[in-house]
């Protein structure tokens, strides 16, 4: 009896140190796989579509909810520029990064090494356009200025909508319970005017000066330049372009008239509305590009499997939160995320082409 005993303690024994042993194996899985092949740090780079200082304050946040739900340290790093980006991705210094498209095709075809992972939402689209924007109402097609309005892609024209229907938030507007929201008012408590547009014939441009962002920005460069080729005018001769580095800055640079027209995604106005409430007013739209697909995040194309699920993962988990919402509302407006697929910037690649674009600019 006594023997028989030792023998059960002696299996109960064997049996907890082999559900211990088990346990410590199992310590580099997680629920959607084994994360041995991890590294013990990634880094995620960002190009401001704001102020670099705002946009570095708004990212952190979002990566320390990226580090609890990896396991793992993440860096966030802001870029100057696409270009920035683009090159650190290539040369393996950063694992992943959010890109416009521009930025991403010329990665992607460059280097090769990187894929697309994350398509970004906005409002239910998963496209864009660029805007044209103008200091001067005289442009305008009779009977077509109108306040609280915005411009969309509609069947292949471009219609006027009220700013409250557009897809992108407009300048002045809010997303309430309820939805889109006019009313909106800045850290002063000034209510924000609402948005103006109009009608207005492209060619109009000619012989003016146009407030560029970048020339690795789709909307802020490439669409546009290619719709000024399209047209017969030159947008290296036929214009005086300039490049302020941002989209913030080319609004800026049409409200305080140092150039006669600009360009931007829609709505960047409400880029500075808190610092000029009146700047929808004054920034009237008269145009659009052709729709753009929205910006990605890419990954480096040997990171495991394991891990580029879990990412995609967990920022889809963070915007279904209201802080995650919020946060990535303040950094690029996305609302949702898709799968990305690399086809669908064939139409950016084909843009390029047509300019003659095929490397980044020095």
């Amino acid at each position: 009896m006594h023997k028989n005993l030792m023998r059960i303690l002696a299996l109960l024994l064997g049996f907890a140190l082999f559900a211990a042993a088990c346990g410590d194996d199992d310590a580099g899985d997680t629920a959607d796989g084994d994360t041995a092949d991890w590294p013990e740090k990634i880094t995620f780079g960002f190009v401001p579509s704001q102020d670099q200082a705002t946009l570095q304050d708004n990212i952190d946040p979002f990566i320390t909810v990226l580090e609890d739900a990896l396991g793992i340290e993440v860096e966030g790093v802001v870029t100057t520029d696409y270009t920035g980006l683009v090159t650190s991705m290539g040369t393996d210094q950063t694992d992943l990064g959010a890109f416009g498209p521009f930025g991403y095709t010329l990665g992607k075809d460059q280097f090769g090494n990187i894929e697309p992972l994350i398509q970004s939402v906005r409002f239910g689209s998963a496209t864009y356009h660029g805007q044209w924007f103008t200091n001067d109402s005289s442009i305008c097609e009779e009977g077509t200025l109108n306040e609280g309005t915005a411009l969309e892609n509609v069947d292949g024209e471009i219609v006027q909508v009220p700013a409250l229907e557009a897809v992108a938030l407009q300048v002045g507007v809010e997303f309430g319970d309820d939805g889109p929201q006019a009313g909106k008012v800045n850290e002063n408590g000034d209510e924000i005017g609402p948005g103006w547009s109009c009608i207005a014939d492209l060619s109009v441009v000619e012989g003016g000066t146009v407030a560029f962002t970048t020339e690795t920005s789709t909307s802020g460069y490439l669409f546009p330049a290619l719709e000024l080729t399209n047209l017969g005018i030159d947008p290296a001769t036929g214009i005086t372009p300039v490049f302020t580095g941002g989209h913030d800055a080319a609004v800026t640079a049409v409200y305080d008239g140092s150039a006669d027209f600009g360009l931007s995604f829609d709505d960047a106005r409400s880029t500075i509305e808190d610092v000029s409430p009146d700047v929808g007013e004054k920034v009237i739209v008269f145009s659009i590009t052709d729709e753009i697909p929205n910006d990605v995040v890419a990954v480096r194309t040997d990171l495991p499997e394991s891990l580029k699920d879990a990412i995609y993962t967990a920022i889809e988990d963070y915007l279904a939160t209201d802080e995650g919402e919020a946060v990535f509302d303040e950094i690029y407006s996305w609302t949702d995320i898709a799968p990305a697929n690399d086809a669908d910037f064939d139409i950016v690649r084909e843009a390029a082409t047509a300019l003659g674009i095929t490397e980044p600019p020095e």
